[in-house]
């Protein structure tokens, strides 16, 4: 029986982006994150007694500033060869050949796989355990080949790891990196591949296990709920059971508030809190920021969207107050409607009924999306910074982001509407 760390996308040193920008954001207490979810892998591999580690790509999140990154990455890799534990490592695109300017010697138990071919790894306890490791680092950022087809066959009476960095036939949101199909990989007859790039951990097939483990750390609000690894136990007969194990020291959560049937602006906050009670028993004891979504059809709507500045601080105090300080509230998006319905009859040959089917459109027509995007592409150099950086930065050329942008936009239009109908 042997153990291993597959873990991957630990971005040492990146910001949490998001933060800074904002009054009373905990930039202090989460500064060095990435750190520390490190240190806790390297803690965890101890504890579980592992026999060795695979990092599947984007260790780092790009050049160093200085060289304390590299140095820190050698303090913890040392720690595992005093453990008897070595690692092997493949760079992604974000650590790829030509983005690493700086270099630093690494300790005798690391093993960082070529990006010019295939390689497996040539490690005395690797072989002791009967154990063969297959991977190819990115030689260049944008990697578009199918670095996957050219990986070798397996090693008979062997356990097999293929280790990869790659988006596989295309993952929603991301860059087609490496690219190739579960089939492929099925055919390399490997016991157990080991993904990287994608932050979300899910297993896309299970015999054999291809599986991505997600980062180590979330970094912005659309990195939410626990970060960490897999440690992946193989016994002696061959059969593998994985376990998550969470190693974020931060975390990022979306608080979604229904007010549905709302009658009181008092309701707004009640279920506000409960509903971000219910969100810290689910992350115990861990620092939250939280992105807070107001939806559903209610009389307080149009209180909510006359006002969403006063109504963002009342939350926050609320969060405040409950949480003893232990959560942030990041953002508050307002996505309420009106309890009239205007859908009906009554709106649909006035100015509403016009709004409604041109944002219809908008949605449905990406080219008219983009084109529409383009004659404001001007703005985004008009914008104050806090509206071009971070997570949430101004994107006039991501449909998807502009789809989302509609939504918010759509109920603040259509109520100042029906108030001056209704003057």
């Amino acid at each position: 029986m042997f153990k291993f760390i597959h873990t991957a996308d630990i971005h040492l040193d990146s910001p949490l982006r998001g933060l800074e920008r904002y009054e009373g954001a905990p930039v202090d207490e989460v500064r060095g994150a990435t750190r520390r979810a490190l240190e806790n892998l390297i803690d965890l591999a101890g504890e579980q007694e592992v026999d060795f580690v695979v990092i599947a790509g984007d260790l780092y999140d790009g050049d160093w500033k200085d060289h304390n990154t590299g140095l820190f990455f050698v303090s913890q890799m040392s720690r595992l060869r005093e453990a008897g534990i070595p690692v092997i490592v493949i760079s992604g695109n974000h650590d790829a050949a030509n983005k690493m300017t700086k270099s630093l010697p690494l300790p005798d138990n690391v093993a960082w796989l070529s990006h010019k071919r295939p390689q497996t790894a040539n490690i005395k306890k690797l072989h002791e355990l009967g154990v063969a490791v297959h991977g190819r680092s990115f030689g260049r950022a944008a990697e578009y080949d199918n670095l996957a087809r050219d990986y070798p066959e397996r090693q008979s009476g062997l356990f097999n790891i293929g280790l990869l960095h790659t988006s596989l036939s295309g993952a929603e949101g991301h860059e087609p990196y490496a690219p190739c199909d579960i089939d492929e990989l099925r055919r390399k007859q490997y016991d157990y591949w080991a993904l990287g790039h994608i932050h979300n951990r899910y297993v896309k097939n299970n015999d054999p296990p291809i599986a991505y483990c997600g980062n180590i750390q979330g970094r912005h609000i659309r990195e939410t709920d626990a970060k960490g690894c897999y440690v992946v136990t193989v016994d002696d007969g061959g059969d593998i059971e994985m376990h998550f194990h969470a190693l974020d020291v931060f975390r990022w959560g979306v608080c979604q508030v229904g007010v549905g049937g709302a009658q009181r602006t008092e309701d707004v906050l009640e279920r506000f809190s409960s509903e971000l009670s219910k969100l810290t028993r689910k992350h115990a004891d861990m620092p939250l920021a939280v992105r807070v979504v107001v939806t559903g059809r209610s009389r307080v709507h149009e209180r909510l969207v006359a006002n969403p500045v006063a109504w963002t601080s009342d939350i926050r105090a609320t969060a405040l107050d409950i949480t003893n300080g232990s959560v942030w509230i990041e953002k508050v998006k307002f996505q309420t409607s009106p309890t009239r319905d205007l859908d009906s009859a009554t709106w649909t040959d006035g100015p509403i009924g016009e709004l409604l089917r041109y944002v219809r459109e908008l949605r449905d027509n990406e080219a008219l999306l983009l084109e529409v995007s383009e004659d404001i592409g001007d703005l985004s150099r008009k914008l104050p910074v806090e509206l071009t950086t971070g997570a949430d930065a101004l994107v006039l050329d991501d449909p998807d982001r502009l789809r989302e942008w509609l939504d918010e936009v759509q109920p603040l239009l259509l109520s100042r509407l029906v108030e001056a109908i209704d003057r």
